[in-house]
């Protein structure tokens, strides 16, 4: 077999098996129906291309949130750690006034307190804190150059008592 019908021959299989083959029409009756391959937002007034699957940015903004939500908190848990958290409230509030403060005199008023297991660390020149409650729940909240918070409520749903950076 002469060299050039086995390239036209070896052109001819690579063709059909690469499906370049021309396919019939569809049939009017058969309608093509587009499958949604992006995800788009949903914007109010316009309408969106067949092949996008719609969804609300807010909701999903609010979806990715969640982790950092407060769970219920019982009323006995509550009331529990109501009076540990009053009294770190003034231990705070010295060390405040008293200068900057350390992540390390937080840890150290929280274990005067009465409180165990503490969650302490920096952000940008403030200390927040989060430590269990003697019944559950948590005793949260931070040390700024102005202002002292002390607040009682729920693990996160992301569990612990201080959030994750």
């Amino acid at each position: 077999m002469p060299r050039s019908a086995r390239v036209w021959g070896v052109v001819a299989v690579a063709v059909l098996l690469s499906g370049c083959v021309p396919q019939a029409p569809a049939a009017p009756s058969q309608a093509v129906t587009p499958t949604p391959t992006a995800a788009c937002p949903q914007v109010e007034g316009a309408d969106l291309p067949p092949e996008c699957a719609p969804y609300d940015p807010d909701k999903a903004m609010a979806q990715n949130d969640r982790y950092r939500e407060r769970m219920e908190l019982s009323a006995e848990a509550a009331e529990a750690a109501t009076a540990p958290a009053a009294a770190l409230h003034p231990i705070l509030e010295e060390l405040r006034i008293s200068g900057p403060v350390s992540v390390d005199a937080v840890e150290q008023a929280i274990s005067d307190a009465g409180l165990e297991h503490a969650q302490v660390r920096e952000d940008h020149g403030d200390v927040l804190f989060g430590v269990d409650g003697p019944e559950g729940g948590c005793v949260f909240g931070a040390v700024t150059a102005d202002d002292v918070s002390v607040e009682v409520g729920g693990y996160i749903m992301d569990g612990g008592c201080l959030p994750a950076q």
